[in-house]
């Protein structure tokens, strides 16, 4: 009966655990009102933000917008090479890193640390903004990926899921910049990733300062 009571007790543990270490998002509204060409018209780069943090649904947004499925079939909605998939999105914040799970429209947290500065790296204007989206992708899932880098599929689905960004934010009334600045080895370490895994583009995100 004593171990029945432990595995119970350790389970229920573990499962509160997991629960605080996930952020369910709110499902997004796509119902905005910028037009494509005026999202276009309107697109531009900004490097100075205010420190005025946005809500989880505008993040929502945004990461549905990135590279969130948009079809019953578990299509996304940018494309990708060969339907790999093989680009995740990261989203460092002061709270932490977390990744994005697109299925269940929820940020999994993956370091408690802010590693805003470590994704501006010399560029230390991008660490003003309240959010950094990291933009990996992963060579294991093209035939022959290896860890010498991201392929050229890869390398291009990652500018795919960028120019997503660039265009949600103008419809939501945020700034960015997409940049290939970043301390690619520390955020290899802190967000855990395997061997295959390159950070490849970033995002600062927030409010125009």
């Amino acid at each position: 009966m004593k171990r029945i009571i432990l595995t119970v007790c350790l389970t229920i543990a573990t499962v509160c655990v997991m629960a605080q270490n996930t952020i369910k998002l709110p499902e997004p509204d796509k119902n905005v009102s910028m037009t494509l060409y005026q999202a276009l018209q309107q697109r531009k780069s900004v490097r100075e933000y205010s420190s005025k943090e946005f809500d989880d649904m505008k993040l929502s947004q945004l990461l549905w917008a990135a590279v969130g499925i948009n079809r019953p079939d578990g299509h996304l909605t940018a494309p990708t090479a060969i339907n790999a998939q093989d680009i995740t999105v990261y989203v460092c914040r002061k709270d932490g890193a977390y990744l994005y799970e697109a299925k269940e429209n929820a940020l999994k947290k993956v370091s408690d640390k802010d590693l805003r500065k470590e994704v501006a790296a010399n560029q230390t204007f991008a660490a003003d903004a309240p959010v950094s989206l990291v933009i990996v992708t992963d060579n294991a899932k093209f035939r022959g990926g290896s860890t010498n880098g991201p392929t050229i599929s890869g390398a291009i689905d990652a500018g795919y899921v960028s120019q997503n960004i660039d265009l949600a934010c103008e419809a939501l009334g945020l700034c960015t910049v997409p940049r290939a600045t970043m301390d690619k080895d520390a955020l290899k370490k802190e967000l855990k990733l395997s061997d295959t895994q390159t950070p490849i583009l970033n995002h600062p995100i927030g409010y125009k300062k």
